[in-house]
């Protein structure tokens, strides 16, 4: 038995970070998993930016709501999740992801949650469990899947080199270029072509 997992900012839905980073007029917060590898280097980073600037859970939730799907991406998780089990596999926040998963058709979703006070500042956040997307993905293999996994930035890796078949999907030249091996797409249909042979 199959089950494909996929990232979900860059993937199927453009970086949230960076849609809030312009809307914003914050640059420094446009940084994401593709430049950061440490990701809770990169959480403590932004939570610092955000206290600084005085912004609240409520300020990126405006900015989630204007955001859609990347072309393509609704009619490609469709026809994928017609032929076998799918789950999005996302270091982002369950106060995040409700919007973007409506638009997608409400597809299963792992992701991880921001701890928020009274007045609306973020405080933190919490993981899933270590290594949140590497531990899904041996979870899934324990209970006898075969896991495929497809995502764009560093902390995806450890899913993809983990499962039986892995891809980059609209990765940086740098990760693209450090791991040659790996299979990358930049459309759709060729990545469902990839994924189909692997069923």
């Amino acid at each position: 038995m199959n089950i494909v997992c996929l990232d979900l900012e860059g993937v199927l839905v453009p970086e949230i970070w960076i849609a809030f980073s312009k809307a914003s007029g914050i640059p420094e917060l446009s940084r994401t998993t593709r430049d950061e590898p440490d990701y809770n280097k990169l959480m403590k980073w932004r939570l610092g930016i955000l206290a600084e600037h005085g912004m609240h859970l409520e300020d990126i939730q405006k900015v989630i709501e204007t955001i859609d799907p990347m072309p393509g991406a609704f009619e490609f998780l469709n026809e994928l999740r017609s032929i076998t089990q799918v789950v999005i596999l996302s270091d982002t926040f369950t106060q995040f992801a409700s919007p973007l998963m409506k638009k997608l058709g409400w597809p299963t979703i792992f992701c991880n949650s921001l701890t928020v006070d009274e007045n609306g500042n973020v405080t933190g956040y919490r993981l899933r469990t270590e290594k949140t997307k590497l531990t899904t993905v041996r979870a899934f293999q324990s209970i006898g899947f075969d896991t495929i996994a497809a995502g764009d930035s560093f902390n995806d890796l450890e899913m993809i080199f983990a499962s039986k078949a892995g891809f980059l999907f609209r990765s940086t030249e740098a990760i693209r270029n450090k791991y040659p091996d790996l299979p990358a797409f930049e459309e759709y249909g060729d990545l469902l072509d990839a994924i189909k042979k692997c069923l």
